[in-house]
């Protein structure tokens, strides 16, 4: 091993190819339903889908009108003319044999998506995003990819519609893509032709390459890119999953350079299990996919017709109009709009109580017993008329805001019960004033020590009179009365 191979000083220059799932009733080329989730294995086909002789394809007009939203969302070139092609490659999962994709000509350029890495903004560039099918499924029995005892193809997911979104080689290290994988999330659901929470709805090929820290400083070229090898990663299926995939391949790779071996050009299967890369094969050229055009689909023109399709306020717009119009901080303007089940919800409660009481309650009552449980606003959708119930109880006064959260909030999701049922069955409704005020009596008399203590400074001993009186009420006085209380007959 040579000194100079020990001693480079290296550095990652990653490109992603994201394939996001379009939210479409049909599939892009056939009316078969998208809705497989439940489906018996192969019931969502038909000749198209199949690929068997004599079909003809015909454009999903949605998938066309979500790819022109994606492109308005990204700032990219959209062309008044596009074209699809075919994609030429043999694999269990292709009926076809080809893929029918876009090549030269695809539906959106030149675009870019900002994320912000430890408060430095950060403009990735999207050199391309375009429409294609995707392929149908494996189902790998008995193991693993290189260890099934056998493999089973499943055509209902073949032909549902894609987006290939292909970033440049703009990232430089995990973090960077995982942030962006979570913002691209984020405008895709905002658009509304994304669902995120659709099994396989998202998936992330990785490009790596590692080459001299002087060299990228310096405005790294295309040629220098070309010469350093670079591994493709596949089957990526989450952000985090991107981040450990990436994160082990750069290790990978700068270890077998500093050990004086050469990185191959090859792809990589990422697994998830095992938390590593496996070699695959060598990795394709384009001239290895024999493109050429798709001669039963004519060229695609929506010059006229993008212009009248509107999109709707992305996540960056929406964020700064909350700390404007709310009068909200940045972190929890942020923590309200990661979802946008999540900005409606809160919306929804501005609208009828203090904005700031509403912004605690979503950003950090529902959104932080729903983390905790290992749940998204999506898995309570259904109810968010209780939840709003629940916030009305607060804000009319009528059980403190301890109950609500440590208690009714808590019932409502372990159990699913009602927040009216879980107050009345808990006797959680609010103690009077005149109640109040002999638990108050009752703490001061029953612990004398504690009286002598504040009377001495010790601020400690104010908190445990508010205690005591919290534990002789069950928690359904208000605190801030209490200490008030408190403070006059003490005093």
């Amino acid at each position: 091993m040579s000194t100079q191979a020990a001693t480079r000083d290296l550095a990652a220059v990653i490109g992603l190819e994201v394939h996001v799932q379009l939210e479409t009733d049909t599939k892009i080329f056939c009316g078969c339903s998208t809705d497989t989730g439940d489906a018996e294995p192969n019931t969502h086909t038909c000749p198209v889908c199949l690929g068997l002789p004599g079909a003809l394809p015909v454009l999903n007009e949605g998938a066309v009108e979500a790819a022109v939203k994606l492109g308005k969302a990204i700032d990219a070139d959209i062309p008044e003319r596009t074209r699809f092609h075919r994609k030429n490659y043999f694999y269990p999962d292709l009926p076809k044999g080809f893929q029918i994709t876009q090549y030269d000509a695809p539906i959106c350029q030149d675009g870019e998506l900002a994320v912000t890495v430890e408060d430095e903004r950060r403009e990735i560039g999207i050199e391309r995003a375009h429409l294609e099918e995707d392929p149908g499924s494996l189902q790998h029995v008995g193991g693993s990819i290189d260890t099934a005892d056998y493999t089973l193809v499943d055509y209902n997911r073949a032909g549902t519609p894609l987006m290939e979104i292909v970033t440049r080689p703009d990232f430089r290290s995990a973090d960077e893509a995982r942030a962006f994988l979570a913002k691209l999330t984020d405008v895709l659901e905002y658009l509304g032709i994304f669902d995120a929470e659709r099994d396989g709805s998202l998936r992330v090929d990785a490009n790596i390459s590692m080459v001299d820290a002087d060299e990228l400083e310096g405005g790294i070229g295309d040629e220098a890119l070309e010469a350093a090898n670079r591994t493709e990663v596949k089957n990526i299926s989450s952000h985090k999953g991107a981040e450990k995939a990436l994160s082990y391949e750069i290790t990978r790779q700068r270890n077998q350079i500093q050990r004086g071996r050469e990185v191959e050009q090859e792809t990589r299967h990422w697994d998830e299990s095992r938390g590593i890369t496996v070699s695959m094969r060598s990795k394709e050229e384009e001239k290895d996919y024999r493109y050429f055009r798709e001669a039963d689909i004519p060229p695609l023109e929506v010059s006229d017709w993008k212009a009248e399709i509107p999109i709707p306020e992305l996540p960056d717009a929406r964020r700064e109009r909350f700390r404007e119009e709310y009068g909200l901080g940045a972190e929890t303007a942020s923590k309200l709009t990661s979802r946008k089940s999540v900005a409606d919800l809160f919306e929804e409660l501005a609208e009828e109580y203090d904005p700031g009481l509403a912004a605690t309650w979503v950003a950090d009552n529902v959104l932080g017993e729903l983390n905790y449980r290992g749940m998204a606003v999506d898995d309570v959708t259904d109810r968010i008329d209780e939840v709003e119930r629940l916030v009305e109880l607060v804000a009319e006064d009528e059980i403190t805001a301890k109950n609500a959260e440590e208690v009714v909030l808590r019932e409502m999701l372990d159990e699913g019960r009602a927040p009216d049922e879980v107050v009345e069955a808990a006797d959680l409704g609010k103690t009077t004033g005149g109640e109040v005020e002999a638990a108050v009596a009752e703490a001061i008399e029953e612990n004398p020590d504690a009286v002598e203590d504040y009377h001495a400074g010790e601020g400690g001993a104010l908190n445990f009179l508010v205690g005591q009186v919290m534990q002789k009420t069950g928690g359904s006085a208000d605190p801030g009365q209490v200490n008030e209380l408190l403070r006059e007959q003490l005093e």
